[in-house]
């Protein structure tokens, strides 16, 4: 396809397969020709490894769709997260991400700072966390405009566990700009996950960004489906 995000998923696995203890890919493909012509593409990837009482994490994701020939759809995301166990229930952690996201307005934001994080539930269906922390933030729109400005993050993670080991998650995130109220970002997400076997299983996802103060001319939410295999290592 020649696209860079084709170039970034890429990436991401080769490191994945050479250096990472546990790896999970996400892999969906669709292209169609005759009455319809299009493509799409979902690539995601998650690195997780623990050193005593810290765990890394690495997590990248790609998203691109063409339409006749024209691209309609193309976002990258990629985080870096180090986690330092206090207790068994409580942790201090620091995070660093990435985004672009064109279609929105978007071509660049990078998010980072510390925070601490609490596991609410532990049972052998059930996990259910929470976290806050405070981040710095630096942003360029698709006009070429800077800004930067501190916010808090806050954010939840739910996993169950079905009798045939399929897996619902749900991750929400709120980040509210100190500077400006207003400029406030909700995501969500909501996957299942259907094992076909040990390492393969079948993933549907449904992903929500709200952002309350968008770029001007861009919407105030985005809505995006994706099906496809997950692999894990």
């Amino acid at each position: 396809m020649g696209t860079p995000g084709l170039v970034i998923a890429a990436t991401f696995v080769l490191v994945s397969c050479s250096a990472a203890q546990q790896v999970t890919l996400d892999l969906g493909f669709v292209n169609a020709s005759g009455n319809a012509n299009f493509t799409s593409l979902n690539l995601g990837e998650k690195i997780s490894d623990k050193f005593g009482r810290v765990v890394l994490t690495q997590n990248g994701k790609v998203l691109y769709g063409k339409t006749d020939g024209a691209t309609t759809t193309e976002s990258y995301d990629a985080g870096a997260r180090a986690q330092y166990g206090l207790t068994k229930r409580i942790g201090a952690y620091a995070v660093l991400t990435f985004q672009r996201d064109p279609f929105a307005g978007l071509a660049s934001r990078w998010l980072g700072g510390p925070g601490l994080a609490v596991s609410l539930v532990q049972s052998a269906r059930d996990t259910l966390s929470v976290e806050s922390g405070v981040t710095s933030t630096r942003e360029r729109n698709t006009a070429n405009v800077t800004q930067s400005f501190a916010a808090t993050r806050t954010a939840a993670s739910f996993k169950h566990l079905f009798a045939g080991k399929a897996f619902v998650t749900e991750a929400v995130e709120w980040v509210a700009n100190l500077k400006t109220s207003d400029d406030q970002r909700i995501n969500s997400e909501t996957a299942l996950t259907a094992p076909l076997s040990r390492q393969i299983g079948l993933r549907v996802s449904y992903l929500i960004r709200f952002d309350n103060l968008p770029e001007p001319g861009f919407e105030k939410t985005d809505r995006i489906f994706t099906t496809g295999v997950q692999v894990a290592f």
